[in-house]
């Protein structure tokens, strides 16, 4: 029992009863010597555990403030998520300038007030003061706006500066305001369907504003590199001054003849610049929502007409292309019959008419025999040819297509020579025209600047030069003795083509409603520029004993264009002597 002893003793304190009677001594102190070589003695530490407690609830503490500011870096909230969308969306656009460098479309600075509801006190009160600065908000849709659980809403896009300020002074909790960039137009509506328009979002849709889009802007905005201010201006081939001068002309047609609309167009014979277009009515760009109604459409691109007696030109120049027919024959004119049709003239001369007299008195009866000499085939190809029959190709989005007839008959080919049953658009016109001014080359239009070097490399071989020379000599003739007599300017021999066209209603023709145009060229002996006027439902002008045909109203607004803008066009006038004649003989 001795020898067990130690064991039993060993036992006892490891028991937990002994270590609660005797708890263990205290560690003893740690002895330190200080620099002077005395000893110091440090206490014990003491409550270890809580030490290393406090120590892991900092950590955690911390990791979780960690953990939080990178979930907010890695994932923004509804404000910043949708903020930063918009910093792509809102980005600078490149100024649009005419040729000559003034400012067509730009940028402005504007702001736009956004609400954020979970910050928002009351959203009745906030209601009532919002609509005291703008009324015209719905009160409803804004009530439920503002008392919705979302994290971000606009609620009125585009302010001034002074409803900026007085919402402001109202010092309403969780509204604020957005900066952002705003399309801005100096010219108003001078050039509206050539500059075209943005959405809210800064975004071209129409115009020139949308082909800059289409042609690779838009990406540069979607991968956020357009936000600087230092893009490139888009020069286009316009002239601001002919532009006003158009513009301000085709209104006061409209005025004095009570139509119900007008167009017009200046091209570069030599390039294919538009240097003007415009169609009234129209819109101005900075309020955009005009563009949607019907009557401010584009009717020189975007509408198709039957273009009248312009067809005319191309009528001759193809019969005479075609090496079937000469410019010193001759044919009847007496009315005749075809497919249960009579074609007659407008107004008869009771005899056969030559080629030159055809086009100078505008025989329809004449026009259906030349086209009758080369046949349905030829004439459709020729007009393919010229480009009237298919859609036209320019940087503009808002082109239509042509219609024609689904099968060429006879009937068709005939009537389609005095321009019945083909409608085009009015700037179609005006390209083909071209081509017969400027020696037999189709020309894409455009309407960015495009030098003579740059036109050789896209234009095509219409029609002969001998054909071109022949029109010139044709126009000129009409210009002095036929129905383009009223668009002759002093100093500016004027050459053109007068067409009067019924205009179609439920599918039948109605004599009181005409669509008038003048195609012209100047100077004539060597044209520069081709200049289409078209006049919608004019009538005859007050006081002046004259009916309502086109050489009452489309040519003489087609002078008074030429007559404001020649000089611009850097065309110099030239004074012949009284009486004398500089018709080239054929």
């Amino acid at each position: 029992m001795i020898m067990r002893l130690p064991q039993a003793i060993a036992r006892l304190k490891s028991s937990s009863m002994l270590k609660r009677l005797f708890p263990k001594a205290p560690e003893p102190a740690v002895s330190v010597a200080d620099p002077f070589g005395r000893r110091r003695h440090l206490a014990p530490p003491r409550n270890k555990a809580r030490f290393t407690l406090a120590i892991g609830l900092f950590v955690c503490v911390y990791a979780v403030i960690g953990g939080r500011l990178v979930m907010w870096g890695a994932v923004p909230n509804e404000r910043a998520s949708y903020f930063g969308a918009r910093d792509q969306i809102m980005a600078a656009r490149p100024d649009i300038v005419d040729r000559n460098g003034e400012v067509l479309a730009t940028d402005i600075k504007t702001a736009s007030l956004f609400a954020e509801p979970k910050n928002i006190v009351d959203a009745d009160e906030a209601s009532e003061l919002l609509l005291s600065v703008l009324p015209d908000l719905d009160a409803k849709v804004l009530y439920r706006r503002l008392s919705s659980k979302a994290g971000f809403v606009w609620l009125r896009r585009e302010l001034t500066p002074a409803q900026q300020q007085q919402i402001l002074d109202l010092g309403i909790p969780g509204v604020g305001f957005r900066t952002e960039k705003r399309r801005f137009y100096p010219g108003g509506s001078t050039a509206s369907h050539i500059v075209g328009i943005v959405n809210v979002d800064n975004q071209g849709i129409a115009g020139m504003e949308k082909y800059i889009d289409d042609s690779g802007y838009r990406d540069i905005q979607n991968a956020g590199l357009a936000v600087g201010n230092d893009l490139e201006p888009v020069k286009l081939s316009i002239d601001l001054r002919v532009q006003h001068i158009m513009r301000d002309e085709l209104a006061a047609a409209m005025v004095r003849y009570k139509a119900i609309a007008a167009g017009g167009v200046i091209i570069d014979v030599s390039t294919g610049e538009v240097l003007a277009m415009a169609s009234l009515p129209d819109y101005d760009p900075n309020n955009p929502g005009d563009a949607l109604k019907k009557e401010n459409m584009n009717r020189m691109s975007a509408g198709v007409f039957e273009m009248g007696s312009t067809f005319k030109s191309f009528t001759t120049a193809m019969a005479l292309d075609s090496g079937k027919v000469k410019i010193t024959d001759s044919f009847d004119t007496s009315p005749f019959r075809v497919s249960g049709f009579t074609i007659k003239e407008f107004h008869s001369k009771h005899r056969p008419l030559s080629v030159p007299e055809i086009f100078k008195y505008s025989s329809n009866v004449g026009s259906a025999h030349e086209a009758d000499a080369v046949g349905i085939d030829f004439h459709r190809e020729f007009l393919t040819r010229l480009g009237l029959l298919s859609r036209l190709k320019t940087e503009l989005p808002e082109v239509a297509s042509p219609t024609q007839p689904a099968v060429w008959k006879k009937i068709n080919s005939m009537t389609i020579s005095y321009g019945h049953g083909v409608a085009t658009t009015p700037l179609q016109t005006a390209v083909a025209a071209v081509a017969l001014m400027n020696g037999g080359f189709l020309i894409p239009p455009t309407f960015l600047p495009r030098t003579a070097q740059e036109a050789d490399a896209v234009k095509t071989r219409v029609v002969s030069e001998k054909t071109s020379g022949e029109m010139r000599y044709l126009y000129q003739l009409n210009g002095e003795e036929g129905s383009g007599r009223s668009a002759n300017v002093a100093g500016y021999r004027v050459g053109g083509k007068t067409g009067t066209a019924e205009k179609v209603i439920n599918g039948r023709y109605v004599g009181n409603k005409r669509f008038n145009a003048y195609l012209a060229s100047f100077p004539i002996e060597a044209p520069r520029y081709v200049v289409l006027v078209v006049v919608d439902e004019p009538q005859p002008e007050e006081g002046k004993g004259v009916g309502a045909t086109a050489a009452s109203n489309a040519a003489p607004t087609v002078a008074a264009i030429i007559r404001r803008s020649a000089t611009l066009l850097k065309v110099k006038p030239e004074f012949e002597e009284p009486g004398k004649s500089l018709l080239v003989s054929y």
